[in-house]
């Protein structure tokens, strides 16, 4: 990613910073989301693995400079030490294809101030898209119940980098594949595809087309069946090819796929003319704007399909396309220690949780989540009974005995070096799939979910509590102030002073 993928006040900030001198300043941020895409009750953090290598290079150029330089705002200073700046600082995140929930510090940036605040819209830009898009395919995924969804979205992609990366996104979360041969290429993924219908219509009559496409690929024949009329024509096109190409050769029909008209009843007369004919192990596949919602209705209505390929609606996630990740200052450093920092709203939702924090998920004797609990970084692991405590709903509570403690985090960078061990796209996909196997399946519904609350420790909540009394101290003492300054002026007075 270009370095200079900047929102552009993030630099006119740095000047302020590195004109005041605090540029310098140690500080955390947190990377976090307020909201689950498609009402769920969980996303799966992907990106994090792209961040820390844009982190690594993060630089200015020659050409960098000089564009900012003619814009002629900024100080010949500031640009110098633009110039030779790299991000020095350390970055606790949870690993790829980890199960994450609403307002959880899933990456903390601790660098100095300039730096941390430059990088927050390429590392919001790599880690939404990804998370988006994981999260997506991976419900589509469950929805087709251990059926293969193949990733067909490339050319709806918003760009040629959202179709590769969102590729490799869509595999990890469970995709048996891709239609993008660049994904293919660069990320070793297994890249699928059969005819377009065009295909079918350069030669003379259909089965001519199925005929020459069999021969060339015999051992894989999956033959589009819907260009002209999918139950007069296509299938018994395909049978006959299957009977009077294939066959002779040893090899059999793999299968079809119909891309329009109504696919539930359409697949169950195209199944039972493929078993009549004998060609039973013959797959259908199915595709034509597919998403979790619809592959749900067709196999609820018995639609025999084998496979889906997902396109549009799974590479922009049409349904929700925006992923809500955000990045907040949570602490800076003073007087050589770090002050926790709060964002104050009057949306209740956006009021954050200060402090540098760490996430401890409880697991259960069957390794089910529990609940994730926020600590202060410093805070020793939790023994004993523990309330678990909704942070906005104080009366809801529950204690819980029997737990086993992980933290979820780790320190990935450190001094701007890379420190921890990468895994590799199939272990994420195999991560993925332990990770979703720690839910509960009410978590993993896809309509009305049974969603997670995530809990503050005492020592955090505590600490929040604290901030907000202070803030609103604050605020009833600058009111007080404000109305001692109002000049009360009465009828007479001011009749007198109309007169005047």
């Amino acid at each position: 990613m270009n370095n200079m993928i900047i929102d552009f006040y993030e630099l006119t900030m740095g000047q302020g910073y590195f004109n005041n001198k605090t540029h310098e300043k140690t500080t955390c941020f947190d990377l976090f989301f307020r909201k689950c895409p498609d009402k769920a009750s969980f996303v799966i953090a992907n990106g994090v693995d792209k961040c820390l290598d844009f982190l690594k290079d993060f630089h200015f150029s020659k050409e960098d400079i000089d564009y900012l330089s003619s814009l002629n705002i900024f100080s010949k200073e500031y640009l110098d030490y633009l110039s030779t700046l790299k991000f020095t600082g350390d970055v606790y995140a949870v690993p790829d294809g980890t199960v994450v929930f609403p307002n959880e510090p899933v990456i903390t940036v601790k660098a100095p101030l300039l730096q941390a605040q430059l990088v927050e819209t390429a590392l919001l830009v790599l880690f939404n898209r990804s998370s988006l898009i994981t999260t997506k395919a991976s419900r589509i995924v469950r929805a087709a119940q251990g059926r293969g969804v193949m990733e067909f979205g490339t050319r709806r992609a918003q760009g040629s980098e959202a179709a590769v990366d969102g590729a490799v996104d869509a595999y990890i979360a469970g995709a048996i594949g891709t239609a993008c041969t660049q994904s293919g290429k660069d990320y070793g993924v297994k890249v699928l595809g059969t005819m377009a219908h065009s295909f079918v219509q350069s030669f003379d009559n259909e089965y001519e087309a199925f005929k020459a496409y069999a021969q060339s690929f015999p051992d894989n024949a999956t033959l589009l069946v819907d260009t002209y009329d999918t139950l007069n024509s296509g299938i018994p096109n395909a049978i006959k090819v299957a009977k009077e190409v294939l066959e002779p050769m040893g090899k059999t029909l793999a299968g079809i796929r119909i891309d329009s008209g109504d696919l539930a009843y359409l697949t169950k007369q195209a199944r039972k003319m493929l078993d009549e004919a004998g060609l039973n192990s013959a797959k259908i596949c199915v595709s034509n704007s597919l998403d979790e919602t619809v592959i749900t209705d067709l196999l609820n209505q018995g639609a025999p399909i084998d496979s889906f390929g997902v396109g549009e609606n799974l590479i922009t996630a049409k349904s929700n396309p925006v992923f809500g990740g955000v990045y907040k200052l949570c602490a800076i450093e003073k007087n050589g220690v770090l002050e926790p920092k709060i964002k104050i709203s009057d949306n209740v939702e956006k009021v954050t949780n200060p402090g540098f924090k760490d996430i401890v998920r409880l697991y259960d004797e069957n390794g089910k989540i529990i609940s994730d609990q926020l600590r202060l970084f410093d805070e020793p692991m939790p023994q004993g009974p523990i309330k678990l405590q909704a942070p906005d709903a104080v009366w809801k509570y529950k204690i819980v005995n029997n737990y086993t403690p992980y933290k979820i985090r780790k320190k990935m960078m450190e001094n701007g070096k890379i420190i921890c061990k990468r895994r590799t796209i199939e272990e994420k996909r195999r991560y993925v799939q332990t990770q979703l196997n720690t839910l509960w399946e009410e978590n993993k519904r896809l309509i009305n979910p049974q969603t997670f609350i995530l809990n503050l420790s005492p020592a955090l909540q505590t600490l929040k509590t604290e901030l907000l009394k202070e803030h609103a101290k604050e605020n009833k003492e600058k009111q007080a102030k404000n109305q001692k300054e109002i000049k009360v002026v009465s009828f007479d007075e001011q009749d007198k002073n109309d007169k005047e």
